[in-house]
């Protein structure tokens, strides 16, 4: 079977001989991988004009919407991924990491929408004053590249590199160009197919070369962005294309690197601790079969345990079946193919030139279903190095499989200095149950490790583990890791976007930003604003309220109704040494009256209260002084109508603006509220 690129809309085969693809357990060949034929400066030309302009006009609600249909779409469709992933040596339980950790990184940032506007771009941060008399000001937007998100993934995961990374740049209103590696790409295929079949994107959105892409770099510009995932070396070749530097290219690098784990000092064998961390090497050194990025490569114990933890990760790991992971009972698979299988063997031998082998054998081994001579099956390699500050080659030699190295340590700042030798690692865990010992080390080891963390007896039950990013958390790390990052919330969004300066007055920006920016102009109706439904309502739209003079009883009684007893508001006796001359109401009676002046108390479009955002009291409020409110619509975000509402609905954000007879605000706020759309 040949596979086919996607490119420009179409479905094209590469010409000439390809490449044979293999099943990495039984040896049988696959498909034949090409992409000789494809132009790749059209590729980006068409991402840009058709893909890229179809996305960003788009709001971030629509992107976020899409991506959970997608989600929910594939995730009918998750056998067929399942069947195929067998043939990359994947286990079951390694396949369910690719393709619905895959899928769940769609869910993830679907949901991620609520944070963004019902717009097509960001406003970001708070404004910021530039004047005296407050009618300059400055604020931040952010927009979405005019270009293209190029993907080069690993061949470890042909499916989650795809969607962790498309996930992302799609919500920030970006088309993508995917270039899995070759030696799997058979199986993102499959599912780029059934993306393309379901119509869930928009045109240009996806684009997917099968085969070589090695001048794909060399027609980027300035608006692209570049994502890559594999070894260090070869992304520093291809970081280093001289167009990608010309043009100043966005490059971020997830690179594989010697991920460490500590067992700590409290962590003593019999201890549940000491359990978790054999049972967490153990997973991390055959799930996948040691074939990711963020495995544990060094495993830094005490040197008082050393002896225990190797006697019992030989023990753990001897358990593990090794075969076709199609065969029922099965543990772990095989790597990706033969020559990954050579490389990782040319590996472990440089890594012995340092220290012992003490688990596994290189050269005779069984594997309990499946035939050596054709598969791809290596059995774990426990290795241990006693001397791992004079022996540093298993600080800077990784094997790209079920490999890993034990070392000792004397005490926590010889823990935290192995932990740094690997020159920077995607991910570090240490194992305590000691919170004070948990702490010195993140502090100290943090510069170091994209990812740090802390497993014991209480976040064990539902920890996702060491080697599992999360798409709302950073997944990256510094140096040998590369110095990039992936995902990360809202952060990874902006990722794909252009942060822009903007200045003017307050009412040009709150044009711009579509949110209202204080001072900026009001506009006035002689309809109540809670009268209006979700399309009538204006950003910059004010409600000026009549006043209402707070007494002595009022702070009395609100003292009684809410149990606010504190001696500001009810002791005359305690204020000396204090901001306030005489008792003062109580901040929230304040806004409590402030919403007694602006709410309409008939039943219209106005559904519920739906929360605060933010609040602050500027200025005491004492008995004697008269309050008045500015209502402004702030912003608006509609919402998605759910299957058993029968109407449509948005979120008003309100500023609430509480003044006292002078004209000087008491107290600023801002609320929410559910609103029905006309329709």
């Amino acid at each position: 079977m040949r596979l086919h690129n996607y490119a420009m809309g179409k479905w094209i085969a590469g010409k000439g001989e390809g490449q044979p693809l293999f099943d990495a357990s039984n040896g049988e060949t696959v498909a034949i991988a090409g992409s000789e034929g494809l132009d790749f400066e059209e590729m980006l030309h068409y991402g840009r004009k058709v893909g890229n302009k179809n996305l960003r006009k788009m709001t971030f609600q629509q992107r976020g919407l899409m991506l959970k249909t997608l989600a929910l779409y594939l995730l009918e469709r998750k056998e067929k991924y399942y069947e195929v992933s067998y043939k990359t040596g994947a286990t079951k339980v390694d396949s369910w990491i690719d393709i619905e950790g895959g899928i769940g990184n769609l869910f993830a940032n679907a949901s991620l929408r609520r944070k963004f506007p019902d717009l097509p771009y960001f406003v970001e941060g708070e404004p910021i004053g530039l004047s005296k008399g407050g009618t300059f000001m400055g604020h931040h937007i952010l927009v979405p590249k005019e270009g293209v998100a190029v993907h080069i993934n690993a061949f470890n995961f042909p499916i989650w590199g795809m969607l962790e990374k498309c996930a992302v740049n799609w919500l920030a209103g970006m088309p993508a160009i995917v270039k899995p590696a070759t030696l799997t790409s058979y199986l993102t295929e499959v599912m780029v197919q059934d993306i393309v079949d379901s119509g869930i994107l928009p045109e240009g959105a996806l684009q997917l070369i099968c085969g070589s892409a090695y001048t794909l770099l060399d027609h980027v510009h300035y608006q692209d962005v570049v994502t890559f995932t594999g070894s260090a070396s070869t992304g520093i070749q291809l970081k280093s294309n001289p167009n990608i530097i010309q043009e100043a290219v966005p490059f971020n690098m997830e690179a594989d690197s010697l991920n460490c784990i500590i067992l700590a000092q409290d962590a003593a064998p019999g201890t549940p601790e000491f359990d978790l961390f054999i049972k967490e090497v153990r997973k991390e050194m055959t799930v996948k079969c040691g074939q990711k990025c963020t495995a544990i490569r060094r495993i830094i114990v005490p040197e008082a345990y050393i002896e225990e933890v190797q006697s019992q990760l030989a023990k753990s790991l001897a358990s593990t079946v090794i075969g076709d992971p199609r065969v029922e009972g099965v543990r772990m698979g095989a790597l990706a193919g033969k020559t990954q299988l050579a490389e990782v063997k040319d590996k472990i031998s440089q890594l012995l030139q340092h220290s012992e082998l003490v688990y596994g054998n290189l050269d005779q081994y069984e594997v309990t279903y499946g035939d050596l001579t054709k598969g791809a099956f290596l059995v774990p390699i426990l290795l241990r190095n006693n001397h791992p500050f004079e022996n540093k080659g298993s600080h800077e030699i990784e094997a790209f499989g079920p490999v890993s190295t034990l070392m000792p340590y004397q005490d926590l700042d010889e823990a935290v200095e192995l932990s740094r030798m690997g020159k920077g690692s995607l991910c570090s865990s240490i194992v305590t149950y000691d919170n004070d010992l948990a702490r010195d080390y993140t502090i100290q080891a943090a510069t170091h490790h994209g990812r740090i963390l802390v497993l014991n007896r209480e976040s064990a039950k539902e920890s996702t583990g060491h080697g599992s990013p999360m798409p709302l958390l950073v997944h990256g790390g510094p140096g040998r890791a590369g110095g990039g990052e992936e995902m990360g919330g809202m952060r990874g969004v902006k990722h794909y976007m252009q942060r822009c300066a903007i200045q003017g007055s307050p009412t040009t920006l709150s044009a711009i930003t579509q949110q209202y920016q204080y001072g900026g102009k009001y506009l006035e109706d002689v309809k109540h604003p809670f009268k209006k439904y979700f399309e009538e309502l204006e950003i910059g739209e004010t409600l000026v309220t009549h006043k209402r003079t707070v007494t002595d009883a009022d702070i009395v009684n609100f003292a009684n109704v809410s149990w606010d007893h504190f001696y500001a508001h009810t002791d005359a006796t305690s204020l000396e040494g204090t901001p306030f001359t005489q008792r003062v109401a109580h901040g929230y009676f304040v806004l409590s009256a402030a919403a007694g002046l602006f709410v309409d108390a008939a039943k219209g479009p106005v559904m519920l209260n739906y929360g605060l955002d933010e609040c602050r009291f500027t200025k005491p409020v004492y008995a004697g002084m008269t309050i008045g409110v500015r209502l402004t619509v702030k912003e608006k975000v509609k919402q998605e109508k759910r299957p058993d509402e029968d109407f449509e609905k948005g979120i008003v954000k309100w500023l609430v603006d509480v003044y006292d007879e002078t004209g000087e605000t008491v107290a600023i706020a801002t609320i929410l509220t559910m609103v029905k759309l006309k329709g």
